[in-house]
């Protein structure tokens, strides 16, 4: 299930087909209610949360992309909107990458089925603004929101997050790793994985940027991991299956480098399949990075683009990410308003010390290396 990046000609091509397939633009975008909600930079320019509830009601339907369902909880967040608003939620392409997410905006644009809102790893979601794609819109909860996890000009800003961690079946692997160290070890031939490309996917990239603290490297040098990587690659470590649920419950991918909030939710899935799945955020190659929520500039229902933003940053919305075992952005405000799901949070894979973020600039070099090296490094 991997949320990412990379535009190749294949996915270009496929979205221009999908495209094709799409009716005009839709009647809600082109109401009066409709082009109002288009331009709204807050609630407030609606009248007020009511009258942008009223106009997204009217919308009646919501655009999204790229949700799967088991992903940070977002069932329960569709669930929630749907029960609250009486608004219907279609995710198209729910597995998709934060790069199918972009190219839907571009591709389908004036079309009805062009998604409303889009869920992008945060060096892409950079990305998104600066082509122009997102439109500002700050919800109600937006001075509370850290200063680093959103932009300036409220394109986008963070919704959920995580860190980097390494999971294994101990059913199947008889002592699991703690550490990125511990991979070299020949005990784990043929089991190392990732839930897609570093390229494309959010996670893989992250984990490859883990990979590269624990070995030296630096938010300025992702290469120490892409060489960490054709290390395992060499010694048959790595193996190139993707991770996901179906092949962790197989047991072709019995140890995996993924977000803790998947691998903490795939541990309670697999209680009652015979699966131990036991996570640990590795000492070694700390890494964490968040998810952006953003609106589409030429959203086809506007008003319910918002009204999904001030959901999902409202305390219900970001409590039912922290059930998914992701952390908030808002986490600490929930926590000093009083407001917190206590119990979800007692439940999060334990991490000591206070994250730090890559900035823009270093996320766009290290994407550029990958690019150039990661096909070398595990290739063969």
């Amino acid at each position: 299930m991997p949320k990412a990046a990379a535009i190749t000609c294949g996915l270009a091509a496929s979205a221009l087909v999908l495209a094709a397939c799409g009716s005009g633009s839709s009647d809600s975008s082109g109401s009066a209610a409709g082009g109002k909600a288009a331009t709204a930079a807050s609630a407030k320019d609606l009248g007020g949360m009511d009258a942008l509830v009223a106009a997204a009601k009217k919308e009646g339907t919501l655009n999204a992309i790229a949700l799967p369902r088991d992903w940070a909880n977002y069932g329960a967040l569709i669930d929630g909107f749907t029960a609250k608003y009486g608004i219907k939620v279609n995710v198209d392409n729910p597995n998709g990458s934060s790069q199918d997410e972009i190219s839907a905006i571009t591709s389908r644009k004036g079309q009805d089925r062009a998604p409303d809102v889009v869920d992008l790893g945060q060096s892409f979601a950079l990305s998104a603004a600066q082509q122009g794609l997102l439109a500002p819109y700050r919800v109600a909860s937006f001075d509370q929101i850290p200063q680093a996890q959103k932009d300036p000009q409220a394109r986008w800003y963070n919704d959920y997050g995580g860190y980097v961690s390494i999971a294994c079946d101990a059913k199947r692997v008889k002592e699991c790793p703690k550490t990125f160290a511990d991979l070299r070890k020949p005990e784990y031939k043929g089991q190392v994985a990732l839930n897609g490309n570093p390229t494309k996917a959010g996670a893989a990239f992250a984990a490859v940027y883990a990979a590269s603290l624990a070995n030296g490297g630096s938010f300025d040098d992702i290469k120490p991991g892409v060489d960490f990587f054709g290390e395992l690659k060499k010694n048959g470590n790595y193996t190139p299956v993707e991770a996901t649920p179906a092949t962790i419950e197989k047991g072709e991918t019995p140890i995996t480098i993924d977000w803790d909030y998947l691998n903490a939710g795939y541990a309670e899935e697999f209680k009652n399949k015979g699966v131990d799945w036991q996570v640990t955020v590795p000492e070694d190659g700390k890494f964490s990075l968040y998810y952006s929520q953003a609106v589409n500039k030429d959203a086809p229902h506007p008003a319910a683009a918002r009204l999904w933003q001030e959901y999902v940053y409202s305390a219900e919305g970001q409590n039912l990410y922290l059930k998914g075992h992701a952390r908030p952005a808002l986490m600490a405000a929930l926590d000093k308003a009083g407001t917190l799901d206590k119990d979800a949070a007692a439940k999060l894979p334990p991490v000591a010390g206070t994250p730090a973020f890559p900035s823009e600039a270093q996320q766009a070099k290290a994407k550029q290396a990958l690019a150039a090296g990661w096909g070398q490094a595990v290739s063969g």
